[in-house]
């Protein structure tokens, strides 16, 4: 069975030689070495990495549609981008001309951290989001998927592509401080709605155009996490996610794709709700401390129906002496595979973002293949 093969029985309920291991980013990306000096991948200790990704993971390689067309950069008139360097950080700012208000965002790079961070967020108050709910909306576009199909033709047997979605939730929350965030989707919901209203209106044609054109490929739906317990309470999981994420899951289903919710942290008291989605995939199941449910109790809720993936902790890969972290991954794979179920990938929660990778790390890397491969 190759990795294509493997990768695709898992997501049809189908019996599998053993279980896929995928390494998430690493192989998500392509990761290529390049000239730029805030690519962390071009240091070299990320090379072997990126090899036994390449050549010994079931590999899920992240794929998105381009979108063309009149109206489709409506915004790109109002918009005001500068970017600028301060030693060996890059920042950039943005300055959207709304109705009545500027509205600004600052972002920056470190080039030792694959990561950006925002220092001012698009939306800070109530005020701004009514501006920004009266821009023009861009339409959903025509599509173009000639790169989607390309990098699935690269894959050939060693894996499967992944078509990237956020969901209503994942756009609204993002533009916001966390603690503005939480305050308005607790307090002012009529209001947030209407912020996750005007996202559907785009996100779902889109969906809906993408599953036809491009049949029966696996999915990864981000968004579920920003109305997961600590930031907001059950109730409004129901409202935020399920309401507009499960129309998201139909439209994938319908075209005989596969819907796979990305939702990282706690899960016990939303579980019963991501069921009620009916979905193909759950990822990354963070064991606790980071999440509040062990492999074993996730599989009883929701495994007979949704491929589980994850359970492997980033930071105890890169953290973890090679016994512990050993037993860390016979136990995923244990409670992943026993009784029945759709299926398990052994797969992290999170890629490192240093510049350089240790022996410790690559070596627990290499361990999680290598378990996989014994597994049976």
């Amino acid at each position: 069975m190759n990795r294509r093969e493997r990768l695709l029985a898992t997501f049809q309920g189908k019996p599998v030689d053993r279980p896929a291991v995928c390494f998430y980013e690493i192989g998500g990306f392509s990761m290529k070495a390049d000239g730029d000096e805030f690519n962390v991948w071009n240091d070299p200790s990320w090379r072997p990495l990126v090899e036994i990704a390449h050549e010994k993971t079931d590999m899920i390689r992240f794929v998105s549609p381009v979108w063309k067309g009149e109206g489709v950069n409506c915004l790109d008139e109002l918009t005001e981008k500068k970017t600028w360097c301060e030693g060996k950080s890059i920042f950039t700012r943005i300055a959207i001309k709304a109705p009545g208000r500027l509205l600004t965002s600052l972002t920056r790079r470190d080039n030792d951290l694959q990561t950006i961070w925002i220092l001012e967020h698009l939306l800070k108050n109530t005020d701004d989001i009514e501006a920004y709910l009266r821009l023009p909306e861009p339409p959903a576009g025509e599509i173009d998927i000639t790169g989607m199909y390309e990098e699935e033709k690269c894959l050939g047997d060693s894996g499967i592509v992944s078509v990237e979605m956020a969901d209503p939730l994942c756009e609204t929350a993002g533009l916001m401080p966390m603690g503005e965030y939480t305050v308005i989707a607790m307090t002012k919901q009529v209001l947030f709605h209407r912020l996750l209203e005007r996202f559907a209106r785009i996100v779902l044609p889109r969906c809906e155009q993408v599953a036809e054109k491009f049949l029966g490929r696996l999915w990864r739906i981000a968004g579920s996490e920003y109305a997961s317990e600590p930031y907001l309470p059950p109730r409004l999981y129901r409202e935020y996610v399920v309401r507009y994420t499960g129309e998201i899951v139909k439209i994938i289903q319908k075209y005989g794709g596969y819907a796979r919710i990305h939702s990282h942290g706690r899960l016990r008291n939303i579980l019963p709700l991501i069921a009620e989605m009916e979905p193909d995939g759950l990822d990354p199941l963070e064991p606790p401390p980071q999440g509040d449910m062990s492999l074993a109790e996730i599989k009883d809720v929701i495994g007979k129906n949704t491929v589980l993936m994850g359970n492997i902790e980033a930071s105890d890969i890169e953290n973890l002496n090679p016994q512990e972290f050993e037993k860390k991954v016979i136990t995923a794979l244990k409670e992943g595979t026993q009784g029945k179920g759709r299926g398990f990938i052994l797969h992290p929660s999170a890629c490192p973002f240093g510049r350089t990778i240790t022996c410790r790390t690559m070596g627990n890397y290499e361990t999680m293949v290598r378990l996989a491969e014994e597994f049976h």
